[in-house]
């Protein structure tokens, strides 16, 4: 079941939501679980039982690891084991295939691939039970012994299957003494419809040019700069969007979730590009990759080879893909060359710094983009006029006219231009009131119009299969 779908925002949604706030404190998870769990198994029943077996596997860990803690070699075993167990489910579902592949290739012979399918959502719930086991065991935080709480933070339905990847520790307390109030509510509201806006009239809309894009057979070095800003534009509305809509939700059941996307694309260096891009994956690896293999306080060249192992891993965690692999270490080395050559430069020269952005981190998605590093040459190559393509065709005109509003407000949003175009509002209660009537009427508009869309039965992928 999708955010974006009429079933979730007219039945789903408005069930739950009514049975929970009429719940007894003490059965309001149990609901949360029990309707997450419905949520999940509406599209694939069958891998229920694989979530449901990670959560108690992370539950019995969390309570053995707290009570060996006073013999650190027992603990540090479980916790290994612990480990090894939640990735051993994660690499069998999402990697397995992806090795036999290549050992084939490697050594010439054929090993039938495994008949097996992705669980959605499985790379974040189970980086979600990792940090919590490590977090036990570190001491950052008491095992969980209600085994409802624990399945609903590691089940919750509004970040379950497109994140944001929520830390136990963040929402530790809201587990058994969490407030609601009318302000908490509303907010949540207009956060989950500023998100479905943004996938349906903006992320789908993108995405509709780019799948015109793919069935188009006249290509040019126009087309390809289109197609590839606008692949650049879908995935960042997409995510943020359901970044949005989960925070919102989130604020709606008591919980406050961390932001995931912070105008990313008004960065000035690369380095601040990943602190504002899918921030609780980044913070995710630092915390529990990069700083435990050594961070930067080691020698150069083992920092380095941190860097490169962190970079890689993160790629590999979006898919089970060379590309991912290869965008992986693209991105290490242009960090490594901003730490130590670029940063300072950058820092005097700010329209040079968004153009050095924009420029990298759209050559970034053009990796993203394609299923292998020689496709992703060959699309670098039809973008730099490095092929036999035209620079323009009446059909690349025609798309780029039609889209032309589309692009240009999706690159205004995405680089915070109108956030910094707001005047200062004036402090009457006069205004204050016309602009809160002024946004309710927005917001229904809003969400008025993403309802025509899904009634219209229009274009309406999901990205997150692959994670």
């Amino acid at each position: 079941m999708l955010f974006s779908s009429l079933t979730f925002l007219y039945m789903f949604l408005p069930c739950v939501t009514l049975l929970y706030f009429i719940s007894p404190k003490q059965t309001k998870n149990f609901v949360l679980l029990v309707s997450s769990l419905v949520f999940y198994a509406w599209g694939e029943p069958r891998f229920v039982a694989v979530m449901l077996v990670s959560i108690i596997m992370g539950y019995v860990f969390g309570i053995l690891i707290e009570k060996f803690n006073e013999r650190p070699l027992l603990s540090k075993s479980l916790t290994v084991l612990s480990v090894i167990s939640s990735l051993s489910t994660l690499f069998y579902f999402k990697y397995a295939n992806f090795f036999i592949e290549n050992f084939s290739k490697i050594f010439g012979i054929s090993v039938p691939l495994l008949n097996v399918v992705l669980p959605i959502g499985i790379s974040f719930y189970t980086f979600q039970i990792l940090s919590y086991t490590v977090d036990v065991y570190r001491g950052n935080t008491k095992a969980q012994k209600n085994f409802i709480n624990l399945a609903t933070y590691i089940s919750f339905f509004p970040q379950l299957i497109a994140g944001p990847i929520v830390r136990y520790t963040h929402i530790e307390k809201e587990l058994s003494q969490r407030t609601h109030s009318f302000e908490k509510i509303a907010y949540g509201i207009k956060r989950f419809i500023y998100g479905l806006s943004k996938k349906i009239i903006l992320a789908n809309s993108f995405g509709e040019l780019c799948a015109l894009f793919n069935q188009s057979s006249e290509k040019t070095v126009l087309f390809f700069w289109i197609y590839i800003i606008s692949f650049m534009l879908q995935i960042y509305f997409d995510f943020s969007g359901y970044s949005d809509m989960a925070i919102g939700l989130g604020k709606i059941f008591g919980f406050n979730f961390p932001e995931n996307f912070r105008y990313p694309f008004a960065s000035k260096t690369i380095t601040d590009f990943w602190r504002r891009w899918h921030i609780t994956l980044g913070s995710w690896f630092r915390d529990y990759v990069y700083i435990p293999l050594g961070g930067s306080r080691c020698s150069k060249p083992k920092m380095l080879l941190n860097i490169f192992t962190v970079w890689m891993l993160t790629g590999f965690w979006h898919g089970a893909e060379w590309n991912f692999v290869l965008w992986g270490i693209y991105f290490a080395i242009l960090l490594i060359i901003e730490k130590f050559f670029l940063l300072k430069f950058l820092g005097k020269r700010k329209i040079l710094s968004h153009i050095y952005v924009f420029f990298f981190i759209t050559v970034s998605f053009v990796i993203f983009a394609t299923d292998s590093p020689n496709a992703a040459l060959t699309h670098l190559a039809s973008m730099f006029s490095l092929s036999k393509l035209p620079l323009v065709s009446p059909e690349s005109i025609y798309y780029l006219k039609s889209f032309a509003p589309t692009l240009i407000l999706g690159l205004i949003i995405s680089a915070a231009l109108l956030k910094k175009m707001q005047p200062a509002i004036a402090t009457s209660k006069l205004a204050k009131n016309t602009l809160e009537v002024s946004e309710i009427i927005f917001i229904l508009t809003l969400f008025t119009v993403c309802t025509a869309y899904l009634v219209d039965g229009s274009f309406n992928p999901f990205l997150y299969f692959k994670f």
